[in-house]
């Protein structure tokens, strides 16, 4: 989804603009698990000549140039990459982009960070007048962040919440029970922060966050109980509960449903609530 142009902004020329502050370029990497592509946004102070740019996407060379080249067409320098965690379709072409733009590059993970500083839950990265809110989000991954762009009354949230589908909690490392907890977080931020906008890393742009995360909230329910009911019906593998209980959806996507399923298992059985042989 392409977003009005605030007054006085030019069209970008891939993606487009979702706030008076951010703007998305579209990764050409479209596929089943990353919808249209990654969305990198590219986030600034309207009257600043500094910018951020969150996920650089892939490690494609023309999809960096034009992260940059639509910078410099808005008089702007990137001055900091931000990543919302570590998978390939995300932070992949950090350390490229880091190279091209001379930035650091900051993330929870230090296995991901250029320079010197990296991020942590509750910081605030403040660059050329624009103040971002680091929001410690697990669950998708043990690393995601989301970050709370309060100028805009938006957030930013990577894998966490997407503009189109559900997401994957990504067993091992992703797990379900963080997962909710960050969900949650969310949710207060709609309630008690004025957060009404998601700029997700795939998909549109979610004009209804506190809609979309209640949403998530729900169908995460309906799935826990789904697989908790065909695991007392004696599918102990999650192969098998995942052909029973995402049966009407894509094989393509049963892989990425089996992680999901193994982290809905393993919160079942963490809180007593099935037993398995």
């Amino acid at each position: 989804m392409t977003a009005a142009v605030p007054p006085g902004r030019p069209e970008a020329t891939i993606g487009g603009w979702a706030s008076a502050r951010a703007l998305c370029v579209l990764a050409p990497n479209p596929s089943p698990m990353t919808l249209d592509g990654t969305n990198t946004w590219i986030v600034s102070e309207p009257d600043s000549g500094l910018a951020v740019v969150i996920d650089p996407g892939p490690l494609d060379e023309a999809h960096l140039a034009n992260v940059i080249a639509t910078a410099e067409s808005l008089g702007k320098r990137v001055a900091l990459t931000l990543l919302t965690h570590g998978h390939p379709d995300h932070a992949e072409g950090a350390a490229r982009f880091a190279e091209l733009t001379r930035t650091p590059v900051r993330a929870l993970d230090p296995a991901l960070r250029l320079g010197d500083e990296g991020l942590s839950a509750d910081d605030t990265v403040t660059v050329g007048g624009l103040e971002l809110r680091v929001l410690g989000t697990p669950g998708h991954t043990a690393d995601s962040l989301c970050f709370h762009l309060p100028a805009d009354g938006a957030v930013l949230t990577g894998d966490t919440v997407l503009g189109r589908g559900t997401t994957v909690v990504a067993h091992p490392d992703g797990r379900l029970g963080d997962y909710l907890d960050s969900l949650r977080r969310l949710q207060a931020l709609t309630v008690e922060d004025g957060v009404d906008t998601v700029l997700p890393g795939h998909g549109p742009v979610l004009a209804d966050a506190r809609g979309a995360v209640e949403f998530y909230l729900a169908h995460r329910a309906h799935r826990l109980a789904q697989v908790e009911t065909a695991v007392e019906s004696g599918l102990h593998t999650a192969p098998d509960v995942v052909a029973h209980v995402y049966a009407d959806v894509d094989r393509s996507l049963w892989p990425a449903a089996e992680l999901s399923v193994r982290a809905q298992m393993d919160y079942l059985r963490e809180h007593g609530l099935i037993e398995l042989p």
